[in-house]
């Protein structure tokens, strides 16, 4: 069940300015300044009405022609109200910087981490911030750049030599 919008707008209204609201087969999402993230996530926390003890997820969208072009997605969990409740915050490319939460949410760092290696968003304040699943020297051979598997401009067949592939024995027979 989520949350419902009047209580998560009248909550998350008191610390951030410009909230929007989009509800889509009742799911309640909320857009919010990337600045107030920290301030949102400490009220949904900590505000008797919402008690949002858990975060369950972030993660990122890539909308590659938008002028917002990636979004980073948090989803809140109460186990106490059982209520639900999904919070955006807008980046555009030249500004991959988006406060961390992980001061609110201790599960904020493997989030974040796995969210900044396959997107490259940089989670400013983060205690750890490094790369997750990719090695840290994952680069474009050609330009030296840090590349992001999730992003829409990755190449769908890859980068070549990028990575040394495991054994194939299906194709390729035995690995002796």
């Amino acid at each position: 069940m989520y949350l419902s919008k009047e209580v998560a707008l009248e909550v998350v209204s008191a610390v951030a300015s410009n909230v929007e609201v989009y509800e889509f087969k009742d799911q309640l999402t909320l857009i919010v300044p990337k600045e107030d993230i920290v301030k949102v996530a400490t009220e949904l926390r900590d505000n008797p009405k919402t008690k949002f003890d858990q975060l369950r997820d972030v993660t990122a969208i890539d909308w590659l022609r938008s002028s917002k072009r990636f979004e980073v997605v948090y989803f809140f969990y109460s186990n106490s109200l059982l209520h639900r409740l999904r919070i955006k915050v807008a980046s555009e490319i030249d500004d991959l910087n988006v406060p961390s939460i992980v001061s609110v949410y201790d599960s904020a760092d493997w989030y974040e981490r796995e969210t900044y290696d396959m997107y490259g968003i940089n989670f400013t304040n983060h205690p750890d911030l490094r790369r997750f699943y990719m090695p840290e020297d994952y680069v474009d051979p050609d330009t030296g750049d840090a590349i992001y598997p999730l992003r829409k401009d990755f190449p769908l067949m890859g980068i070549p030599d990028s990575l040394p592939l495991p054994p194939y024995p299906e194709k390729y027979g035995e690995v002796k």
